[in-house]
């Protein structure tokens, strides 16, 4: 199979589909890779690596998509490539499709083969390549709220570990997942006063059980996160519902009684956001203020750290990248029903149930497609 590598072209996206090592994987079972010039130069992955590796370099985007058999990325396709995809073309990336009726049309149309990251499951549960990136962004979520919340940056001017005889400042965590645990890690480091809300009981017990007095733990409704929100210095949202918009959990309303200067930094973005008054943002221009309230909502957070983001998603992107290329898309996703949970579109068909349901596509199975 012929594997191809673009640019990414999001606004402050330096990561990359392949690191050298995972074209090396590729190369060395008989496929070829072509990557474009520079793909990842912004993380000192430099071509002479690349073609070390086996590959070979190709001047633009628009060849990538013109030969490859399949185009592994990182982020969505933006318009202009989409534009490029064709049908039986397989697209490996994460795509996040519920939030964005735009780019669903636009794969609908293109026939192609999309496999989102996003909703790859895995043997044990979970959802294996999204954990790195939500790993990613949950400990960057605690970092980003603590700038914020810098009076140069807009926030109260508050310092989120306290000094002795001050009081640290308060930080709710709404979503005990990879990324809330994540950041839960990161925030009882910097010795701030912690709160995670969860449904889940039995996770908030094993968060006790680790923490102990060190946070507090709330079963999460509507009653515990306004209360919680009301007295917090920085909300971190990582509330997902795998492949659907993320619920509103933060109203508009709560939003407005929060303390000024306070800071929100809404992980689920990508998939909407799970506060009434987010909208994405980017690297260039992260935040906005909403009733005083300071706004984080940056879609590519891991991006900020691409290094470590491209290596870290490469180990759980590459496994499925070979099955892909060596026994074809049809064959790869009969043989292993969690890849096959990642075809969320296919030749024209939404064949993910959460993401029809929320654009108000029909649901076609994706082994009614498989045949």
């Amino acid at each position: 199979m012929l594997i191809g590598v673009p640019k990414e072209i999001k606004n402050n996206e330096f990561r990359v589909g392949l690191t050298p090592p995972s074209v090396h994987e590729l190369v060395a079972r008989g496929h070829r890779v072509i990557v474009q010039t520079g793909a990842g130069a912004g993380i000192g992955l430099t071509d002479e690596q690349y073609t070390a590796a086996g590959a070979t370099l190709v001047p633009s985007a628009q060849e990538i998509f013109a030969q490859a058999d399949m185009v592994v990325k990182v982020k969505e396709p933006q318009p202009q490539e989409c534009a490029m995809l064709r049908p039986g073309q397989i697209l490996y990336t994460y795509l996040h499709l519920a939030p964005d009726p735009e780019q669903t049309a636009a794969l609908v149309k293109s026939g192609a083969v999309c496999i989102a990251y996003e909703t790859i499951t895995g043997p044990g549960g979970g959802l294996p390549l999204l954990a790195p990136m939500s790993e990613v962004a949950g400990r960057m979520s605690i970092q980003a709220g603590a700038s914020h919340l810098e009076k140069s940056k807009g926030g109260a001017g508050i310092l989120l570990g306290g000094v002795p005889g001050v009081a640290a400042g308060h930080i709710v965590i709404i979503g005990a997942g990879v990324v809330g645990t994540n950041a839960l890690q990161m925030a009882v480091g910097i010795g701030a006063r912690v709160t995670v809300l969860d449904k889940n009981v039995d996770r908030l017990r094993q968060l006790d059980l680790v923490y102990g007095n060190r946070i507090s733990t709330l079963y999460s409704n509507a009653h515990a996160i306004e209360e919680a929100v009301l007295s917090a210095d920085l909300v971190i949202g990582g509330v997902l519902v795998p492949g659907a918009a993320a619920p509103k959990l933060v109203t508009r309303d709560m939003v407005s009684k929060m303390k000024k200067g306070a800071v929100i930094v809404d992980v689920a973005i990508d998939q909407g956001g799970c506060f009434e008054t987010s909208h994405p943002t980017t690297h260039a221009d992260p935040t906005f203020v909403v009733d005083g309230v300071v706004h984080y909502c940056v879609a590519n957070m891991p991006g900020a750290v691409a290094r470590t983001s491209t290596f870290a998603l490469n180990n759980a992107t590459i496994a499925h990248a070979v099955a892909l290329a060596n026994k074809g898309w049809r064959q790869a996703l009969r043989d292993d029903v969690h890849l096959k949970n990642g075809l969320n579109v296919c030749e024209g068909k939404v064949t993910y149930a959460a993401v029809a349901k929320d654009l108000g596509y029909d649901y076609v199975p994706a082994d009614s497609l498989l045949a």
